[in-house]
C-alpha cells in the first residue's frame, strides 16, 4: 500500500474531513481555559455542597480516572467516524467481547487480567478488520439509515451471542491482591489506577501511529479528502479496513482494561457505547484530541454531579452538560467550522 500524501491542511490534529465542517485542529487555548474554569467552579460548588474537602478529593480522583477510560472507549468510535463516517453502534458491544474474552482466558489460564491484552487487542483487531472487509465495506456508499441497521445489528449479534454462550449470569474478574491506594486523601482501587495508566499509554500509542507514521498520514489523508488520496496512489479499501481495526482494537483494550472493577454481562457495553457517544459529540464528531478532553470532562461530571444532585443517577449531570454543550456548540467544544 502506497502511503503518499495529499497533505490536508485540516489534519495536523485532527482525523475528520474538513469538508463536512468537523473539527479542523485540536483545542484551543481559550476553549481548553475556559473548560478548566467551569470544571474548577463546579469542583468548588459540589465541596460547598458536600462540606468535606475528602470527599470531593475523592470525586476528583475518581473522575479523572474513570474518564481516562471513556476517552480510549471513545478514541475507536471517533476514528471510525473520522474516517469512514459511519456512526459504529457496535462499539460497546465490542467492548463487552473483549470484557468477556479477558474472563474466559484467565478462568481458563489464571493469566493476569492485564496480560490478557496480548490476546484481546490483536483479537479485536482481527475481528474489526474481518467485519470491516464482509459487512461493512459493501455499504460504504450506502444511505445512512443501512449503515447505522448493520452496526446496531451487529451490537445485537454479540450481545446475544455472548448470552448463548455464557448465559445471563453476571461474571467477574479481580486482579491478585487488588487493594486501595491513597491519592491526595482519596483511597482509590488499583484497577482503576492500572487502567488509567493503561488508558492513556494506549491513546497516546495511536496518537503517535496517526501522526508520526506514513500509515497514519494515509489515514488522515483519506479523512480529509478520499478522493485526492487515492488520486495519488492510497488503497483507500485497505484504509478503511485498518481503521476499523484500530478502533475495534481500542475497544478490546478498553474491555480488559475495565473488566477488574465492572461487572461483566452481556448488554455491559450499552452503558459505554452511550458514554462514549456523549464523549465524541462533547470532544467534537472525528476529533481525537477531543475525545481525550471529552473523556476526562464526563468521568468528572460523574462524580461532581454525584455530589451537587445527590440521591440522583450520575448520567442525569453527564446529560444536563450534554444538552448544554449541543445548544451552545453543536459541533461540540473543540469542534470548529474548517
Amino acid at each position: 500500500m502506497s502511503t503518499q500524501t495529499v497533505a490536508p491542511a485540516a489534519t495536523a490534529s485532527v482525523v475528520g474531513p474538513p469538508e463536512r465542517a468537523r473539527a479542523s485542529g485540536g483545542p484551543s487555548p481559550r476553549t481548553l481555559l475556559v473548560t478548566l474554569l467551569v470544571l474548577v467552579v463546579a469542583s468548588v460548588v459540589a465541596g460547598l455542597v458536600s462540606g468535606s474537602t475528602t470527599v470531593l478529593t475523592q470525586a476528583l480522583v475518581t473522575g479523572l480516572l474513570t474518564g481516562g477510560v471513556y476517552s480510549l472507549v471513545a478514541m475507536g468510535l471517533t476514528l471510525v467516524y473520522g474516517v469512514l463516517h459511519i456512526i459504529n453502534f457496535a462499539n460497546g458491544a465490542m467492548v463487552a467481547l473483549a470484557m468477556y474474552i479477558t474472563f474466559a482466558v484467565v478462568d481458563a489460564t489464571g493469566m493476569h487480567p492485564y496480560a490478557t491484552l496480548l490476546i484481546t487487542v490483536p483479537a479485536m483487531f482481527l475481528l474489526g478488520a474481518a467485519m470491516q472487509t464482509t459487512l461493512l465495506n459493501p455499504i460504504m456508499k450506502a444511505p445512512i439509515q443501512t449503515q447505522l441497521l448493520v452496526t446496531i445489528g451487529l451490537a445485537l449479534a454479540i450481545e446475544n451471542g455472548l448470552l448463548l454462550v455464557f448465559g445471563p449470569n453476571p461474571r467477574s474478574v479481580r486482579l491478585p491482591g487488588g487493594a486501595g491506594v491513597s491519592i491526595l486523601g482519596a483511597t482509590v482501587d488499583t484497577s482503576r489506577i492500572f487502567a488509567f495508566a493503561g488508558a492513556l499509554v494506549l491513546v497516546a500509542v495511536l496518537w503517535i501511529v496517526l501522526q508520526r507514521t506514513p500509515v497514519g498520514t494515509a489515514i488522515r489523508s483519506v479523512a480529509a479528502n478520499p478522493e485526492g488520496a487515492r488520486l495519488v496512489g492510497i488503497d483507500i479499501r485497505s484504509i478503511y479496513v485498518l481503521t476499523f481495526a484500530l478502533g475495534a482494537a481500542a475497544a478490546g483494550a478498553a474491555g480488559t482494561l475495565v473488566a477488574p472493577f465492572t461487572t461483566i454481562e452481556p448488554t455491559a457495553g450499552s452503558v459505554f457505547n452511550l458514554t462514549a457517544f456523549v464523549v465524541v459529540v462533547l470532544g467534537g464528531m472525528g476529533n481525537v484530541p477531543g475525545a481525550l478532553v471529552g473523556g476526562l470532562i464526563v468521568g468528572l461530571t460523574e462524580q461532581l454531579g454525584g455530589l451537587i444532585l445527590p440521591g440522583q443517577s450520575p448520567l442525569l449531570a453527564v446529560f444536563a452538560v450534554f444538552l448544554v454543550v449541543l445548544f451552545a456548540k453543536p459541533r461540540g467544544i473543540f469542534g470548529r467550522a474548517s
